[in-house]
């Protein structure tokens, strides 16, 4: 595959305002787009960073990296980002996984499968415009009485949202995945299955044909399929820094390959270690962050084969190994919360001056 159909998107909270000066100066720097992460008890409103997003640019894709199908009715998400997909001229990627850190904080683990998959079937609905059957929802409206109980002369007699411009494209969905179950889910009813396997290109390969086989079996079309990948990435000429600055939010996207403590796919014993001793040792109340209990736990070994880490030569060859694979967007996870602000911004710079280039 060409390399240059690879695009990239950064990461960031959903600070209602920085989001605007995020937004500018990614654009000005090159990314393709911007995806902001949805952990109501972390961050601000997703949506309204991206709104704030989309008014202060004019080609950024903006993307949720992600929501989730419990904090939400499916109406609502499909509303909100249709609407940012109007505002924004069809900028829009709607990222959706199983939950996290946004369940965590609600005192709940991630959604179970079937539940996701029905969230996904009724999302993919309403945002295409068609109608849902009142007898086929089965989330938050249940806590309210039918509304035949009002006694009105009249009502509307399923579920659609009614406003949507009939010139504009659907949104797109992209589904975050790990495991098999998810996978192929996603390739099934998702536009854009988003592994979240690291870097390794063995994994991302297994998680390639785990997707094109499931959408083979559904009766559908393979090739329409996109792919893309979370990509742990620092750009730095000294790997050690570099590796440093991975840890925190590697610690996060590798947990997702033993966060029920079966590890999925393709994964040597070293490894399998590691993974093992950072399910044990997680602690949520440092997400994400450098110098966290479980950032300990990432070996030099580990970290080289589940992020990319070091000088511009090796980030771009990785990076075009994941690209030969199918892969078509990267979103980008940088130096991690707690970073030296120095030598994030040397990454920072380093990324966008001599990585991004090369795909152009």
């Amino acid at each position: 595959m060409n390399s240059s159909k690879l695009s990239f998107y950064t990461l960031t909270v959903a600070s209602p305002r920085r989001a605007g000066r995020f937004a500018e100066r990614a654009e000005r720097s090159g990314w393709d787009g911007m995806a902001v992460v949805d952990s109501q008890n972390l961050s601000g409103d997703v949506y309204v960073a991206l709104t704030v997003a989309a008014s202060r640019t004019e080609r950024l894709g903006l993307a949720t990296a992600v929501t989730n199908p419990i904090t939400r009715h499916p109406a609502v998400t499909a509303s909100a980002i249709a609407s940012v997909h109007a505002l924004s001229d069809g900028r829009t990627t709607l990222g959706i996984g199983r939950g996290d850190s946004s369940l965590a904080h609600l005192g709940r683990a991630p959604a179970g499968v079937a539940v996701f998959a029905k969230y996904l079937e009724t999302l993919q609905c309403y945002l295409r415009g068609d109608s849902v059957a009142f007898e086929e929802l089965a989330f938050h409206e249940r806590l309210a009485p039918e509304v035949s109980t009002l006694g009105l002369a009249d009502t509307a007699s399923a579920s659609r949202i009614a406003w949507l411009p009939d010139s504009r494209p659907k949104v797109e969905v992209e589904v975050a995945a790990t495991g098999p179950k998810v996978i192929g889910l996603a390739a099934r009813l998702a536009d854009r299955v988003m592994f979240a396997l690291g870097a390794d290109p063995d994994r991302i390969a297994w998680g390639v044909q785990v997707a094109r086989d499931a959408r083979k079996d559904a009766g559908l079309d393979p090739e329409t399929l996109q792919f893309g990948a979370y990509v742990n990435l620092v750009c730095h000429p000294q790997v050690e820094t570099a590796r440093e600055m991975v840890k925190g939010g590697l610690t996060t996207f590798a947990r997702f390959q033993v966060m029920h403590g079966k590890i999925a796919g393709p994964v040597a014993d070293k490894q399998r270690r590691v993974l093992n001793d950072l399910h044990d040792r997680y602690d949520m109340k440092h997400h994400t962050q450098s110098g966290s209990p479980q950032s300990k736990t990432l070996t030099p070994e580990f970290i080289d084969r589940y992020a990319i880490v070091g000088p511009a030569k090796h980030c771009v060859t990785s990076l075009r190994e994941l690209a030969a694979l199918g892969v078509t967007r990267v979103i980008v996870i940088g130096p991690s919360a707690g970073s030296d602000r120095e030598e994030a911004a040397r990454a920072e710079h380093a990324l966008v001056e001599e990585v991004l280039p090369a795909f152009k």
